[in-house]
């Protein structure tokens, strides 16, 4: 299986701003983990969207996965709370 290329989107700094140091550090080791499995156990696809979605904590990070060009684009992280609106 081939590695991922790991995109993050602009939009994904101002997300990570708030957050808590400790907690940024764990949400971009999972990012991290992203290229060598885009669909990791706990991950789901959000209904109705192309996007996918797993936990880290309190947080969500949301992503898209393009098999045919091997990326993965990291959408949007945020708090449980807030993430999908």
């Amino acid at each position: 299986m081939a590695s991922y290329k790991i995109v993050i989107k602009h939009s994904v700094a101002k997300d990570l701003r708030p957050i808590p140091n400790k907690d940024v550090r764990r949400i971009l080791t999972r990012i991290e983990q992203l290229a060598e499995n885009p669909r990791p156990p706990g991950a789901e696809q959000l209904t109705g969207d192309i996007k996918y979605r797993i936990r880290q904590g309190n947080y969500r990070i949301l992503y898209t996965i393009e098999d045919e060009i091997v990326t993965v684009t990291v959408v949007k992280v945020g708090h449980r709370r807030d993430v999908y609106r």
